[in-house]
């Protein structure tokens, strides 16, 4: 029953910038951690970036921190990832993830619940 929906993807050039957003179903579900992955051709999807349920709380990957931001918005079930200073090596699709449980180690974060991805390309 639990719906993610990205959107905010596309092509855009070295430097520039980009916001995901991700829109959860209904008022029923309030996630407790939110977070972005992304996966790339002949890659593993990785972790990207997580939220605490009251947005106090982010983590980064190492490749993005300085350069990405997530954000939520609980009053409309609601999850961004702001991208600037892009790079190519950040070209992937991003998924949206979800899960009821708080992020306590994102080394260990395997969210329940996942988006269908959108498309991110930098072209160099």
């Amino acid at each position: 029953q639990v719906q993610l929906v990205e959107s905010g993807g596309g092509l855009v050039q070295a430097g520039g910038s980009l916001r995901l957003s991700c829109a959860s179903s209904g008022r029923t579900f309030s996630p407790v951690s939110m977070g972005w992955f992304r996966q790339a051709p002949g890659n593993e999807r990785q972790f990207v970036a997580g939220i605490s349920w009251n947005g106090k709380s982010t983590y980064y990957a190492d490749s993005v921190k300085g350069r990405f931001t997530i954000s939520r918005d609980n009053a409309k079930n609601m999850v961004f990832l702001q991208m600037n200073s892009l790079k190519p090596e950040d070209t992937a699709v991003y998924y949206c993830a979800a899960d009821r449980r708080p992020l306590s180690d994102v080394a260990t974060y395997r969210p329940d619940y996942w988006g269908q991805g959108t498309q991110v390309t930098v072209s160099s």
